[in-house]
């Protein structure tokens, strides 16, 4: 059983940055694709970013390109979230996420994901 926990999380000013980070634990963790995810109140939980383990080769939302950037780190089993010029609307929870499964779905839908954190809080004050 993978255990993934996520950190970094906080309030923020506008146009500040938060670096989240997402370990892994537990059983040889060889995931396909981590990824980032986040629901804010009354919404959906919607794709943020996505790194693939083995060929670093990312994916990232449009609301979020240019600013946030993903990367890991497999020899600590932790992938990362850099989030530079933060908006009041990337307000939510973060969670991260991994593919530990292959499905074959795309790796921008939560039903591809089969292993996730608890979430952390990111806040962005106007």
């Amino acid at each position: 059983q993978v255990q993934l926990v996520e950190s970094g999380g906080g309030l923020v000013q506008a146009g500040g940055s938060l670096r989240l980070s997402c370990t892994a634990s537990g059983r040889t963790f060889t995931p396909y694709t981590m990824g980032w995810f986040r629901q804010a109140p009354g919404k959906e939980r919607e794709f943020v970013a996505a790194i693939t383990w083995n060929g670093g080769t990312t994916y990232y939302a449009d609301s979020v390109k240019g600013r946030f950037t993903i990367s890991r780190d497999a020899a600590k089993n932790t992938e990362y979230l850099q989030m530079n010029s933060l908006k009041p609307e990337d307000t939510a929870v973060y969670y991260c996420a991994a593919v530990t499964i292959w499905r074959g779905t795309s790796v921008l839908t939560p039903r591809a994901y089969d292993s996730w954190g608890q979430g952390t809080q990111v806040t962005v004050s106007s």
